[in-house]
């Protein structure tokens, strides 16, 4: 399966202009045979717009997430978006997937909530592994943050994941995690781990890019430089197989000295 990773902050604020951003890009992404596009973490409404997360915020099955399915539909891929969720009057910083007929497969609820910006904007989520079935890959979802406490990746392993897709927002001075963090996390957990992040100022924050794609061996298969950019590579669950053969982490835990560790 070839995907497709957007790394883009989009235009902060606007609903609106980060739809045509995302079917400008899915488009493209369709065109050079990706089957799934992956956004970074709030790409829909921006990540640092204050109070305006609230307001922009919409349910899981909104109107939002409506014109995302047409736009996967129209461009025939799957597409998984950040942005915020209003359930009640609680909102979570999520993440969705849809598939490339426009069914919502997956939606995910970011567990591990990142200094007092988000602390105070969003509610953690509660369920630490949701995943879908696409196109024969067991794929599963986690919002950036997330991705850096190695249980939760583990939890995903341990449940079959075989591609772990990360909407992000990972800022100066922490590009030690793309460049190094989420390689590991692949190798150790024997999956790729798709790493989508934002670029550029926004706000307070400076939104360092370099996303990537990490395979099993640890190795990345694509790395975006500090610039808008859509990046494209393979997943292959023929390698994600074989490796698991020659790497037997998860055969060869032994649980009951870890029992410390909760």
């Amino acid at each position: 399966m070839r995907i497709a990773l957007l790394q883009s902050s989009g235009r902060p604020g606007s609903t609106v202009e980060n739809l045509k951003v995302l079917d400008e890009a899915a488009g493209r992404a369709a065109a050079a045979g990706a089957g799934l596009l992956v956004t970074p973490e709030m790409f829909l409404t921006g990540y640092a717009i204050g109070d305006d997360i609230a307001r922009l915020a919409e349910p899981a099955d909104g109107d939002a997430a409506d014109a995302v399915a047409e736009i996967a539909a129209r461009h025939d891929l799957a597409v998984a978006y950040g942005y915020p969720e209003r359930a009640g009057t609680t909102v979570f910083n999520s993440a969705q997937l849809i598939s490339a007929d426009g069914t919502r497969l997956a939606n995910y609820r970011k567990t591990h909530l990142f200094g007092c910006f988000e602390r105070d904007h969003f509610t953690p989520g509660e369920q630490p592994v949701v995943q879908a079935e696409l196109d024969g890959v067991r794929v599963g979802i986690m919002i950036c943050y997330d991705v850096e406490f190695p249980e939760n990746v583990r939890a995903h392993a341990l449940a079959g994941t075989d591609l772990l897709l990360v909407p992000t927002a990972q800022m100066h001075p922490f590009q030690f995690v793309p460049e190094h963090l989420v390689p590991v996390r692949a190798f150790e957990n024997q999956m790729y781990v798709a790493y989508v992040n934002r670029v550029g100022a926004e706000g307070e924050f400076e939104f360092v890019g370099l996303s990537t794609l990490a395979a099993p061996d640890g190795i990345a298969r694509t790395r975006a430089g500090r610039a808008e950019e859509l990046l494209l590579a393979d997943v292959d669950p023929a390698f994600v197989a074989a490796s698991r053969e020659a790497n037997p982490y998860l055969t060869d835990r032994r649980p009951g000295l870890y029992g410390s560790l909760v």
